[in-house]
This record gives structure tokens, C-alpha cells and sequence, in this order.
């Protein structure tokens, strides 16, 4: 094999390090104490704010088509938010080499910083659904940050979208339903599970719709995988102690585990 051909001047050219804008990028990885987990620790957590930056944008796409009723375009995106919140599990399994007294020599630099303040988190849960105005309040003092979050907690959730091209495609889905508060979270509605029954039931005559509600159980059957990963990797390394930004820890992270993003999608299989 010849080698000729490989570029190795890079003088007046770009190269990957320069596209991937690198320097940047290892750069920002500067721990405030020498204890040797505290790289670990950052590294964490900037790969999954990179990672989410992508589960965002995904998302937002997916909601796009499925408002334009494309429905086929929304599964590839959903079908790659699914793999992404994969890489954001698996993250915890790394984290979870970090013992609690590797954690423990380093925690005070952390001040009052805490994962429960990452916006981009944030965004995804009002995407989702989980609507809370709480959670604006951290952002407050970012008006960049503060009026994308506003943005989608004003905005329809992709399951409200989702409930929207059903009643577009003849379903009757409520007007009550269709109208709601969308800053408020879905709460369970018999009428929307007896309608999710109708699309199972039916899945030839309503396979896209059918189609696309076993794509939303994916994203939020992977998202509470992830959720459940984050409470057991924080209970193995901090126990029960509060979180570094004022949460109730570990319990809170418990509290999330009961709430369904689109709850009539996993109740209607009991009725089946």
C-alpha cells in the first residue's frame, strides 16, 4: 500500500484538529484541585452536555416533522435520539469507578454548581413534557439561556404534537385536550388511552400513528434507564447527602423515577 497520498502538511490546509476546533475543546477541561478524579468528573459530564446538545436538536426536528404530519423523518430522529440516550446510560457506568472518597476529596470545590442546573437537561424535559416553571429560576441571570428555556416551556410538547396529528388524522382527540395549558405537565386521560387502544388495535389501518407511538415508548423508556443510572451512580458515591446545588439527592432523583412523560402509551397495554 502506497502512502504517497496521505497529507501530512497542514501549513496552509485544515486538519482535523483544526475542524473539530480541538485546542478549544481539550482546553476546556481545567479542574480547580489536584485530586486525580476530578478530570474524570468534568469529562463526564461535558461529554453528556454534547451529547444532549445533539438529543436537543434531534428533538426539535423530530417535533418539526411530526407538526408537518412527516412522520417518516421523525422516526430517523427519534430512533437516533433513542441511541444517544444510550451513550448518556453508559456514561454512569465510567462515573461509577469514581469511589465515594475520590469524590469526597474534591466535592467542596464544587461550590454550589450541580447537574440540576444543566439547562440544556432542562430543555429536554420540557420537550418531553415535564413541565415545571421552577426550573426557569436557575437560569434567571442568563438571558441567552433563560428565553430558550421560556421558549419550550411555552411551547407544545412533542407529545402534545403527537396527540395533534391524531386528531388531524380523524381520531377524536378531545378539544379540551387539543386546548390545554401546554405549560402545565399531560396528565393522564382516559380518552386519550381508549385512542391509543384504537391505533394498537388497528395498527394496519393506523401503522405510522402506531409506528410513532412505539418510538415516543422508546425515547422515554431509555430516558428513565438514564435517570435510574444517574440515582444509583449518586447513592453509590454521595449516599444520601443533599446535592451540591440544594437538591434533596438522591431523593429527589427517586421522585422523577414516578413520573411518565406519556403515561397513556404505557398504560394502554394493559388494556390490550
Amino acid at each position: 500500500m502506497t502512502t504517497d497520498s496521505i497529507q501530512t502538511d497542514f501549513s496552509d490546509r485544515m486538519s482535523y484538529g483544526d475542524y473539530l476546533k480541538l485546542d478549544t475543546l481539550l482546553a476546556a477541561q481545567q479542574p480547580l484541585s489536584a485530586e486525580h478524579d476530578e478530570l474524570l468528573f468534568i469529562v463526564i459530564h461535558q461529554v453528556q452536555e454534547l451529547w444532549m446538545k445533539l438529543l436537543n436538536r434531534e428533538l426539535d426536528s423530530a417535533i418539526d416533522h411530526i407538526r408537518a404530519d412527516e412522520l417518516g423523518p421523525s422516526f430517523k430522529c427519534l430512533s437516533r435520539v433513542s441511541r444517544v440516550q444510550m451513550q448518556l446510560i453508559q456514561a454512569w457506568d465510567v462515573l461509577a469507578t469514581m469511589t465515594p472518597a475520590d469524590y469526597l476529596r474534591f466535592r467542596p470545590v464544587l461550590g454550589s454548581s450541580s447537574g440540576f442546573q444543566s439547562w440544556q437537561y432542562r430543555l429536554i424535559e420540557f420537550k418531553l413534557g415535564a413541565k415545571n416553571a421552577l426550573m426557569l429560576k436557575p437560569h434567571r441571570h442568563r438571558a441567552d439561556i433563560f428565553a430558550r428555556l421560556q421558549a419550550a416551556f411555552d411551547a407544545p410538547s412533542i407529545y402534545d404534537e403527537a396527540l395533534r396529528l391524531m386528531a388531524r388524522r380523524g381520531l377524536a382527540v378531545p378539544a379540551d385536550v387539543l386546548n390545554r395549558d401546554v405549560t402545565k405537565p399531560h396528565e393522564a386521560d382516559p380518552r386519550i388511552e381508549a385512542l391509543w387502544q384504537i391505533v394498537y388495535r388497528e395498527s394496519e389501518t393506523h401503522f405510522d400513528l402506531y409506528e410513532m407511538a412505539e418510538e415516543l415508548v422508546d425515547v422515554e423508556d431509555s430516558f428513565q434507564q438514564w435517570r435510574f443510572r444517574h440515582m444509583k451512580t449518586v447513592e453509590r458515591i454521595i449516599g444520601m447527602r443533599p446535592g451540591t446545588g440544594g437538591s434533596a439527592g438522591v431523593a429527589y432523583l427517586r421522585q422523577a423515577l414516578e413520573r411518565s412523560f406519556f403515561p397513556e402509551l404505557w398504560s394502554v397495554r394493559t388494556k390490550l
